[in-house]
């Protein structure tokens, strides 16, 4: 279904997409941050308190997975993350509610 949706948007709107794209970005790369800092931290506690038992792979693992999710949706790799998918839904599940109220009429 090819749902297209044309939208002129004020200057004020642009402002306003701009500034939550960079917020997103912004976010994006605290999560990163945190994920090393925290991983780093976890890789040594590990390797000084039981190197014979290796653990930090399962968190380094499983939040590395987050990040990478959280990354691809924040710079729309994934078409289906994206805003262009979001934006064609609503208009679908939009269409659809208008031709369900119109069948009750």
């Amino acid at each position: 279904m090819g749902v297209i949706m044309e939208m002129n948007f004020s200057e004020e709107d642009r402002y306003y997409l701009a500034k939550k794209k960079v917020e997103s970005i912004k976010g994006f790369y605290a999560n990163l941050t945190s994920f090393i800092g925290v991983n780093v931290i976890l890789i040594f506690i590990n390797l000084y308190t039981t190197p014979d038992h290796l653990w930090f792979y399962w968190p380094l693992l499983w939040w590395g997975l987050g990040v990478l999710f959280h990354g691809l949706k924040v710079f729309e790799v994934l078409p289906v993350l994206g805003k262009d998918w979001e934006k064609r839904k609503i208009k679908e599940f939009m269409e659809k509610e208008k031709e369900n109220k119109n069948k009750w009429k």
